[in-house]
């Protein structure tokens, strides 16, 4: 059976066409789909190879890092507090406030990830990325009933857990032979990848209030220490979310009682 692909709303976001479902093909579609992605990732996971060198991390620290949490930003986080000489209680938490969004994909994904046994959930929840939930996201509410969609998922998900390991290891094996990747001016291009990834998901005000929140509070509070403007940034987009998801509730019910 030959296989297809078609265009979802996303730019570069690829869908199975609903006569070729098959494992494979929606695991080799979920690969094609992330690739853009994977691209513009490559620059980051050999950035945080060097960062996290140079903070005195080790090399083994470092590979161990990517292998066994797999989280870019909240490594790059702990690597910086780590060489600001921070304490440990203060890596654990920023971290984990760090990536309390992905409490929020799985709000977002368990509706079709449910059925799933628990290994497969455990694989798919440890590889989820901002990527990957970009990706997916877009899959699974397509109209088609594929049963195989979470194939899709693990396509995308194990092409960007390769992409960061090979990215990091390049760095390590490297050392010196790769032109410092600090240098390369890429600061921007990260916050201008994230930016792009999250626009398409602003669909609704709280979404929208939670965004303002935690970028105006990104800002006031970038001067305190140990990253901690960071992590109250990402509390007060959680807090103005959640306050302003329920104003929303309130008044859809108000309206539904006066109908």
């Amino acid at each position: 059976m030959t296989k297809q692909a078609v265009l979802s709303p996303q730019p570069g976001v690829q869908t199975v066409a609903r006569h070729d479902t098959s494992r494979s093909a929606e695991f080799w579609a979920g690969v094609r789909a992330t690739i853009p992605l994977v691209v513009g990732a490559i620059p980051f996971g050999i950035i945080f190879g060097a960062v996290a060198v140079s903070s005195g991390l080790g090399a083994g620290t470092a590979a161990a890092m990517s292998a066994f949490v797999f989280a870019g930003s909240s490594q790059f986080i702990a690597a910086g507090l780590y060489a600001s000489g921070a304490g440990l209680m203060i890596i654990i938490l920023t971290t984990f406030i760090v990536n309390l969004r992905h409490s929020l994909y799985s709000v977002s994904l368990a509706p079709y990830m449910r059925h799933l046994p628990h290994r497969w959930l455990l694989i798919l929840g440890f590889t989820l990325t901002d990527e990957t939930f970009l990706v997916v996201s877009q899959r699974y509410t397509a109209p088609d009933a594929s049963p195989n969609k979470h194939w899709f998922h693990f396509g995308s998900a194990a092409i960007m857990y390769t992409n960061w390991q090979l990215c990091t290891w390049i760095r390590i094996l490297a050392g010196s032979a790769v032109a410092n990747p600090e240098n390369w001016g890429l600061d921007f291009a990260l916050v201008v990848t994230f930016i792009g990834m999250l626009m398409p998901g602003i669909r609704s005000r709280p979404i929208l209030v939670s965004v303002l929140a935690a970028g105006i509070a990104s800002l006031v509070l970038a001067g305190l220490p140990n990253r901690l403007g960071l992590l109250a940034a990402t509390l007060a987009g959680v807090v103005f979310g959640l306050i302003a998801e329920i104003l929303k509730n309130r008044h859809i019910a108000g309206n539904r009682a006066d109908a």
